[in-house]
């Protein structure tokens, strides 16, 4: 046991990560009555799915899914936020655990800042936009993304110019250009990891010439140029704004490559490069569009037939090994491939516009994060009981979505839902234990109160 001092702020259950894991895994526990922080590292909300164009294999608007997930645990009541927040350290102490926590600063004001953006409007300073994979600026005090939740403006203090016009504009006064770094120590009964995911460096395989050209990019910044509310309004390549005529996407560039620290298979690849020549043959028709792969790996409700409309609509589909990317005149590149669909296995050189690189998903979990937490040998939490995906090697502690290992957007929400579940399983058993005032879970806490009222 760790005695840590009185907590700043107790809670039922604390979510690590806002994503659409974490934030199903709130809700699910909100609706039972449980009090849920959620803990998100970004300025909003939303994690990966947030900046994605569609979902596979229905082709859905991965928005249209995702913010109202979002909307729903801003404005409900049983879920506190805390964006742009890291976590330290998650100790155990008593029942539960002691997480303590930092809040960056934002240079603004929360409290203040209305959202109304006059601010990003009257700053002249500019950088490459994250949100938008670098395609795009943003202003170097700005709300994140149009759909970011909390509405609030974010100073990048890096790149702030400190002329003082955002603070002339402000209506509310919120600007706080010497606002520090605030700790916070959290009590919580249960903690669920739902970190999600990262992607290795383009560069991560040098014979594939990533640094060496603008148009050779990664999928999250495919998935930018096709969103509906993309910042071109249409595919153009980075390097000089031309519409492709010609775009490759290069499978397994990341991952089942020990070169790259990366043995397993990642899963969602060929799947959202599937979907994305999809988007690509309705949005450029008279493009090119062909998928380098050594394996198609379908293996998900429809995704089967989701391949083969793909096959129908006039992909290209290859199977070879790409040895190397040679970028060569007018930004072009030059494929060299290994067919292994001809007897001998022939070597190709083929050139395109645009090439797309499948990186492999790799975890986002800082391990430099005071825990027990185990990992597996590929770096993700480890789960040791088969028949418990959620549970991690300590108890209280819990796992939802790619923070357990690379899946699709469908297990990742059904895992959440799986963590909410063993962690309301386990915030019952131990309250039950314990016996006494006080001590009954969340749910029942609900239920006496509203039976004393006479509701």
């Amino acid at each position: 046991m760790i005695a840590l001092g009185k907590p700043d702020r107790q809670t039922d259950v604390l979510v690590v990560g806002g994503g659409i894991s974490g934030l199903q895994t709130a809700l699910d526990l909100a609706d039972q009555g449980y009090q849920v922080t959620v803990v998100e590292r970004q300025p909003s909300i939303g994690g990966r799915m947030i900046a994605l164009s569609k979902v596979f294999p229905t082709l859905d608007c991965a928005s249209c899914i995702t913010t109202p997930r979002m909307s729903a645990a801003a404005h409900h009541s049983g879920i506190d936020l805390l964006t742009y927040t890291e976590v330290d350290s998650i100790l155990p102490e008593g029942a539960g655990h002691r997480v303590l926590v930092t809040h960056k600063p934002t240079y603004v004001d929360r409290d203040k800042c209305i959202g109304c953006r006059l601010c990003e409007y009257a700053c002249d300073a500019e950088y490459p936009d994250p949100f938008e994979q670098g395609i795009a600026p943003i202003r170097a005090i700005a709300v994140p993304f149009t759909t970011a939740i909390p509405q609030k403006a974010i100073l990048n203090a890096e790149y702030c110019m400190t002329c003082g016009s955002c603070a002339r504009v402000c209506p509310t006064d919120a600007i706080d250009y010497d606002q520090q770094p605030v700790r916070e120590s959290i009590q919580a009964g249960a903690v669920v990891i739902a970190s999600g995911y990262a992607l290795n460096a383009l560069t991560a395989k040098p014979q594939y010439n990533a640094q060496r050209s603008g148009n050779i990019i990664s999928p999250l910044t495919m998935e930018r140029l096709l969103a509906p509310h993309a910042p071109h309004g249409r595919v153009l390549r980075p390097s000089d704004g031309k519409i492709p005529g010609s775009i490759a996407f290069v499978q397994c560039a990341g991952s089942r490559d020990e070169t790259v620290g990366v043995a397993y298979c990642s899963r969602v690849c060929c799947m959202y490069a599937i979907k994305q020549a999809m988007l690509l043959s309705g949005a450029l028709p008279i493009a090119d569009i062909t998928i380098y792969y050594m394996d198609i790996r379908a293996f998900g409700k429809g995704y089967e037939q989701f391949y083969q409309n793909a096959k129908a609509m006039g992909i290209n589909f290859v199977r070879g090994k790409v040895a190397r990317i040679e970028p060569v005149d007018s930004d072009d590149l030059l494929v060299h491939v290994e067919v292994t669909e001809e007897a001998a296995g022939a070597m190709q050189k083929r050139r395109h516009d645009l090439v797309v690189l499948a990186q492999g998903m790799i975890p986002q979990w800082n391990p430099s994060v005071a825990s027990p937490v185990r990992l597996g040998g590929d770096g993700f939490v480890a789960t040791p009981d088969a028949t418990s995906p959620a549970s991690t090697h300590v108890p209280g502690i819990f796992v939802a979505g790619t923070a357990a290992g690379p899946k699709d957007i469908v297990d990742s929400i059904a895992e959440a839902g799986a963590a909410a579940m063993e962690v309301s399983r386990y915030l019952y058993q131990h309250a039950a234990k314990a016996g006494g005032p006080g001590t009954a879970p969340a749910p029942r806490r609900v239920a006496l109160k509203l039976a004393a009222t006479g509701s």
